[in-house]
């Protein structure tokens, strides 16, 4: 039973501290797709994408009005673009992606996910083709979203795709160097890959995954902050209390808008992602939520702490208001999209160093992070496999999303706009690691992994 406060408490958080639900994402599979004239292959994905998702964008808008919850972005995600290009004779990546973009258009949505490939433990047929074809991709596409799995707990880490990765990524910088780089602002190399996720650029629908499925991806740092302010002095079990309660409201809130997106759309529900995910607006920064704590500027010594207590509780308190959590589920970390992150890492309070160290304990990885443009690849590959390492041994999901700015060095800005947004160039080690990355072959798996 509602009552008045905890609808005055709802209308609060949307209207005061950003409250919104993040995504509805689509998930769609396009296995039943494959055929070997990659004509005949583009024309089947078209089809099916424009037939399931339609109505995504006008559903979601009716429920934004009638129930006055913000759905910030409709998107779609798909199979993972490797596995119906392998059944083709010429396998045009190009021309799949130019395909996935024109369906994107056609349902109106922010973003389609999935020009993927998962190689944690080597190259499939269609692997590689997708993989070189990602540059020139990202260069021609608006709408489209890439990532590439290459590391797991049970697999280990190769390191041929990682040395890969490298080229790509600068690569993919360098072909949309005059739109401030936007192309890996696109692209996320992971380990253990979530196949349910609905945020991008990571989103990809598993092979695992229903035909047809309605994911929800919620936020709310905000939110959290304002709870924590309300509060004052507490110690930090109090701390961590409230912050399972907020998540709690932020995630039925998000289950509520699954679940009528589902009915309404005839399609199962398949997850809400309790993410914390911040943007560029002020007020809506996980960083100062950390700040809120009690830390003078995040990444000072005490914000990995404080980011694990923060992460530990959004997932007791969101898995308590729903049968189906998933995804990512946590806090997220991206640099320019975190008006707090930016502004620490423009007074230097934020490095790259500590960023890797408070990865071990968030939801992703090194996120939307601005490197001198003249990185070399190799270096490029290394801080792939590095936070790769981070995910293997601690049976967690890590990724790397960092922007070569092309032409830029310490110190300048990059600025993608919208929930992109902007930040400084941020420092490197100049020592090389090349020589390892040459190496190839793979990490062989933890122990970790020997748990059948």
């Amino acid at each position: 039973m509602l009552n008045a406060r905890d609808i005055l408490e709802t209308i609060t958080m949307i209207q005061d501290e950003h409250l919104d639900v993040r995504t509805i994402t689509m998930g769609i599979s396009l296995l039943d797709c494959c055929h070997s004239d990659v004509d005949t292959m583009c024309a089947r994905v078209y089809d099916k994408i424009t037939r399931y998702a339609k109505n995504l964008v006008s559903t979601g808008e009716q429920i934004e009005k009638e129930f006055g919850i913000p759905i910030i972005n409709k998107r779609i995600s798909v199979t993972p673009a490797a596995m119906i290009l392998a059944s083709c004779d010429d396998k045009d990546a190009v021309k799949l992606a130019k395909t996935l973009e024109k369906a994107a258009v056609a349902c109106g949505v922010n973003f389609l996910g999935g020009f993927s490939a998962l190689v944690q433990k080597g190259f499939g047929p269609g692997d590689r083709e997708l993989i070189e074809a990602i540059p020139e991709a990202l260069s021609v596409t608006d709408h489209i979203c890439s990532s590439v799995n290459i590391g797991s707990t049970k697999t280990g880490i190769n390191m041929d795709a990682v040395a890969m990765m490298g080229h790509v990524v600068r690569k993919s910088a360098e072909l949309t160097a005059d739109r401030d780089c936007i192309g890996p602002a696109k692209l996320v190399v992971f380990c253990n890959a979530p196949e349910d996720n609905p945020f991008m650029a990571g989103a990809f629908h598993g092979a695992g995954e229903p035909d047809c499925v309605i994911n929800v991806g919620v936020s709310g740092p905000g939110v959290v902050r304002a709870a924590l302010a309300k509060a004052g002095d507490c110690d930090l079990t109090e701390v961590a209390d409230i912050i399972k309660k907020t998540a709690f409201k932020i995630t039925r809130m998000g289950q509520l808008v699954a679940s009528e997106a589902s009915r309404r759309l005839g399609v199962p529900f398949g997850i809400v992602d309790l993410s914390l995910a911040p943007t560029p607006a002020i007020g809506d920064s996980v960083a100062h939520i950390l700040e809120e704590m009690g830390l003078e500027a995040c990444g000072c010594h005490g914000t990995t702490a404080a980011l694990a207590l923060l992460n530990d509780a959004v997932k007791k308190g969101g898995v308590m208001a729903s049968s189906h959590v998933g995804g990512l589920s946590g806090a997220f970390i991206p640099v320019t999209e975190d008006a707090g992150m930016i502004d620490a890492a423009r007074n230097g309070a934020l490095t790259l160093n500590k960023l890797e160290a408070m990865t071990a304990v968030c939801s992703v990885g090194l996120d939307m992070i601005n490197i001198p443009g003249d990185t070399p690849a190799e270096v490029i590959s290394a801080i792939i496999a590095d936070e790769a390492a981070i995910g293997m041994v601690n049976s967690k999901t890590t990724a790397v999303r960092v922007i070569p700015a092309i032409g830029k060095g310490v110190g300048e800005e990059l600025s993608f706009g919208g929930l992109l947004g902007s930040g400084p160039v941020m420092p490197l080690s100049t020592y090389s690691p090349a020589k390892f990355i040459s190496r190839g072959g793979r990490i062989p798996a933890p122990m970790q992994s020997l748990k059948n």
